[in-house]
């Protein structure tokens, strides 16, 4: 049928080369031609596509018979291990184990003095089922066999926003330093210009002498951390769902973000754990006061005034920031514009995320660029069965880690805010 349908094209494609080379148009007859030429090519072609079809459907069936194995008993070629047997008298009468033993046992007895030995192979192209529903192809055994869709749906994981207002470097170093101002110069005052060369004390006279600032720095050590996590997995899902692995490897790198979130706000500093901003010594604290709203707007004058700082955002509980936009005022509307004009988060002009690493309750103001993270060894995945006996058991274990150090250069450029009374 290929032959033919490149034919009645060959022939079209001719008329038309021919009236080309001529500089003209079809004539009517040709035209009749190539208007039946070009019909007949159409019909072939859809008569080819069904039995291209026909083919495909047989090589299905023979692949799905292929895979579970679907054949009589008495068909079965030989070396194949017969069904209805249990996995051990499938072994010992496979052809393969049969010849073995004539090699090694040519009496049927193998002596002790043997060493060494190591029998072939013998594939079961449908062992996981037996293993599984059992080798009865008429009992569903434990399970039933599955439809399997090869959808995922992940259980969901929490919006990480912290991490998208810190600043983000990078180092080579397992500990990392920075200084950091801990007092301010403030002797600054106008000086009157000086009227003696030789200053006395005398009444009248004036020195000119400038005021002498002082300060302090500290210097901080921050050391990197690592932030691990492992799941097992058998080699054969490795290898025979390839699209498990990046599911694997996309939930593990999440948990790791997840983790170096909460860190860098709930981090109490013990053993591997950052020190993160809740802990973090010398952060400006905004007590309760009346209401949610006096109580915000007095946090950004208290950072202001005490921080000398500009806030770049709020941090919030989600449950807390409900709160704020459920507020309304006395005649029932809603100061942030209701459910049907909703924009841009923002408290007291001051723009919002939320996270739930907060404690309900508690929210944070801030110059989030104050809080650096620096990344030794960004997140990566590796594989081994170099893990207890794993390689005997054909299982890997799957490891995703990260190094990093964390540190808040300026702790006054952040207020904890007590949300609720009593927080």
């Amino acid at each position: 049928m290929k032959d033919k349908l490149r034919k009645l094209l060959l022939d079209a494609r001719a008329i038309a080369d021919l009236a080309e080379k001529e500089g003209r148009d079809f004539t009517a007859e040709e035209r009749e031609q190539i208007e039946k030429l070009l019909k007949a090519a159409g019909d072939l072609k859809a008569e080819l596509a069904e039995a291209e079809k026909d083919v495909q459907l047989r090589k299905n069936i023979l692949a799905l018979d292929a895979e579970f194995a679907a054949v009589p008993k008495k068909e079965l070629p030989a070396g194949q291990p017969g069904r209805g047997k249990s996995i051990g008298e499938r072994f010992v009468e496979s052809e393969q184990f049969k010849r073995w033993m004539e090699q090694i046992a040519p009496g049927g007895h193998v002596p002790e003095s043997t060493r060494g030995i190591h029998s072939p192979p013998v594939e079961y192209k449908s062992l996981f089922k037996d293993l599984i529903t059992g080798v009865d192809d008429e009992s569903a055994g434990a399970f039933v066999e599955t439809d399997y869709t090869r959808i995922y749906e992940a259980l969901g994981r929490y919006p990480l926003n912290v991490l998208q207002l810190i600043n983000r470097r990078t180092t080579t170093s397992d500990l990392v330093h920075f200084v950091r101002q801990t007092q301010l110069v403030q002797e600054a005052t106008p000086v009157p210009e000086a009227n003696v060369t030789d200053y006395s004390g005398a009444t009248g006279e004036i020195s000119g002498e400038k005021p002498e600032g002082a300060t302090a720095f500290e210097q901080v050590t921050t050391p990197v951390k690592t932030i691990a996590v492992w799941i097992p997995a058998t080699k054969r899902a490795l290898s025979d769902a390839a699209q498990i692995r990046g599911l694997i490897d996309q939930e593990l790198r999440d948990d790791l973000a997840e983790e170096l979130e909460d860190q860098l706000i709930n981090g109490d500093g013990v053993g591997e754990n950052f020190t993160g901003l809740a802990i973090t010594a010398g952060i400006l604290t905004q007590a309760w006061n009346t209401d949610i709203l006096t109580t915000s707007r007095q946090a950004i004058t208290n950072l202001q005034v005490n921080g000398r700082a500009r806030a770049t955002a709020w941090v919030i509980h989600p449950e807390d920031w409900e709160t704020i936009e459920l507020l309304q005022d006395t005649t029932g509307r809603y100061y942030w514009g209701g459910p049907l004009s909703r924009g841009a988060p923002q408290l007291w002009g001051v723009p919002v995320v939320t996270s739930q690493t907060l404690t309900q309750g508690t929210g944070y103001l801030g110059d989030w660029r104050k809080m650096v993270l620096w990344d030794r060894e960004q997140a990566n995945i590796q594989v081994s069965d170099s893990h207890a006996d794993f390689f005997i058991r054909n299982m890997v274990a799957i490891l995703a880690e990260m190094r990093a150090a964390m540190g808040v250069i300026r702790p006054t450029g952040f207020v904890e805010v007590a949300f609720e009374s009593g927080s």
